[in-house]
């Protein structure tokens, strides 16, 4: 464990609250939509800021660093809906098949392919309980909200929900345990953030119930900020403990402009582009500084509440990397984005999963603090749980995350373990197996990431702590560590009967990464 090292215009105004005082504390899971590890001025990488973090200003990010302990090694699926499904589920997604992001009932949003035929995914989503076998290509879940409600919980979802396709049960957080639905259902992203063109209202990918707020100059994530304070307010007055998924569209696309903060970016000079910022990038951090601004409301709020704040736990993490593709972001495609990580968002290098996570459990995590624990995103599932003092629920499904809550009570402690990524599938916006897209599978085990494209039947190494850019393939060097981490990837989909991609031109599935095909 490492102090935190001062950051530039940090905020030293934290708030000193003792421990938790009730049984239940109140809990917010504050989830990013798209942002990569290094879309901050809090470092991730290491205790010193990089020229990429030098380019955003997340003052409330850095406050919450020197209140609590931030996660150096926190992972998630490479795209939205599989990361928002292992959250509900605490499944891992080689066992929910949720395995690319959802939208239309019975539709999948695959890429085509003239060589691999795709398996049949779960493109319908996640469902609640009552759902089981009437949803087909689903998965029926019992939510973690729902044993949250269960347990007297006030439940609060505001923002992105996409873990059930329109016209199914699952697209309306209601259904799935939330007393409050604020701005949730299938869409991965918001038609539009400008409450001037009614958040996208007559597109697919409208964000409704804020009527109230159409026609006014008010950007989606204030909307939603104002929508869940006062949803917490209701809680306060019921007297039971809240849980509130802040679950933010931002900073997906589209990049509207954000006027509050764009002008302090519009051609501002970069260190890591050696040039000035040009207009979409100046709107990208523009987002990412009203995400900011809106941890910074939360906070404010319980500060002034102290009486909420001192019982209330705050989880801070993205679902997935960075746009990194080639036009997606200013810089060179897959290497400035998410710098040092190598690709983004949809890839299965590090750049696609590695996110910013931080914790503040008052009383309990030491402030100013990192932590290497690795954590994937189903072990939020369980962690939450504990948190919330519940030890006795039974799940529909089988759960593969792991607590992390002994790590934030003795953060020296260690779970070690291996994390693996499953995405038999492909991506729409890029098939280029050279940078970690297409069908894969990996698995990150001690200081190893192995990557397998389906497609190729390739599989590359790597030695994250010397290369965490992943560019020394060190496959051919180290022959028994690939057999070793291969026949483990293997075991692990066999043992959740993962699904596998065939060849279209024969119907043969792939052989599995250690080359066995049954």
């Amino acid at each position: 464990m490492k102090r935190l090292t001062t950051l530039s215009g940090m905020l030293l105004t934290a708030l000193a609250m003792p421990a938790q005082t009730t049984e239940h504390p109140n809990i917010i899971l504050f989830l990013v939509d798209d942002m990569g590890w290094q879309d901050t001025s809090v470092p991730f990488c290491n205790d010193q800021q990089s020229p990429l973090n030098r380019r955003f200003h997340t003052p409330n990010m850095e406050r919450l660093a020197e209140m609590g302990v931030r996660f150096t090694q926190a992972y998630a699926c490479a795209i939205s809906s599989p990361t928002r499904c292992s959250l509900m589920s605490g499944m891992n997604a080689s066992r929910h098949r949720v395995t690319n992001w959802t939208l239309e009932l019975d539709q999948q949003t695959d890429a085509p392919s003239q060589t691999l035929a795709l398996p049949d995914w779960n493109y319908n989503g996640i469902q609640p309980e009552d759902a089981e076998g009437k949803i087909n290509n689903s998965t029926p879940i019992t939510p973690l909200p729902q044993i949250l409600k269960d347990n007297g919980y006030y439940t609060i979802h505001c923002g992105k929900a996409h873990f059930g396709a329109r016209n199914t049960p699952g697209a309306n957080p209601s259904t799935m345990g939330f007393d409050v639905n604020i701005g949730g259902g299938p869409n991965g992203a918001p038609g539009s953030y400008l409450g001037t063109r009614n958040f996208g209202e007559g597109t697919r990918f409208a964000v409704q119930g804020l009527e109230k707020y159409h026609g006014q100059d008010i950007f989606l994530t204030e909307a939603l900020t104002q929508e869940a304070i006062a949803a917490i307010g209701q809680a306060t007055q019921m007297g039971k403990p809240f849980y509130l998924y802040m679950s933010h569209y931002a900073v997906h696309s589209p990049y509207d402009d954000d006027r509050r903060f764009s002008s302090y970016y519009r051609g501002r000079y970069d260190v890591q582009l050696n040039d000035t910022l040009n207009e979409r990038e100046a709107r990208y951090a523009a987002l990412v500084e009203g995400m900011d601004k809106s941890l910074g409301d939360l906070l404010d709020y319980l500060e002034a509440n102290p009486k909420i704040g001192q019982n209330t736990i705050l989880l801070f993490m993205s679902d997935n990397g960075g746009q990194a593709v080639p036009g997606s972001r200013q810089g060179r495609g897959n290497r400035d984005q998410n710098y040092p990580a190598r690709a983004g968002k949809g890839s299965a290098f590090m750049g696609g999963v590695r996110e910013p996570m931080m914790v503040y459990w008052p009383g309990i995590t030491q402030g100013g603090t990192q932590n290497d624990q690795r954590v994937m995103i189903e072990d939020f599932f369980p962690t939450i749980l504990e948190l919330a003092g519940i030890t006795r629920y039974e799940t529909l499904q089988t759960t593969d995350g792991i607590s992390f809550a002994d790590v934030l009570r003795q953060p020296d402690l260690r779970n070690e373990r291996s994390i693996v990524w499953h995405f038999p599938n492909l991506w729409g916006e890029t098939q280029n197996t050279e940078e970690g897209y297409g069908a894969y599978s990996s698995i990150l085990k001690g200081d190893y990431h192995l990557i397998y494209t389906w497609e190729e039947q390739r599989l590359r190494l790597y030695n994250m702590k010397e290369d965490l850019g992943e560019y020394a393939d060190l496959a051919e060097k180290m022959p028994e560590k690939v057999e070793e981490l291969s026949k483990e990837l293997t075991e692990y989909l066999k043992a959740r009967n993962a699904q596998r991609p065939a060849y279209r031109s024969t119907g043969a599935l792939i052989p599995y990464p250690d080359g066995s095909k049954e």
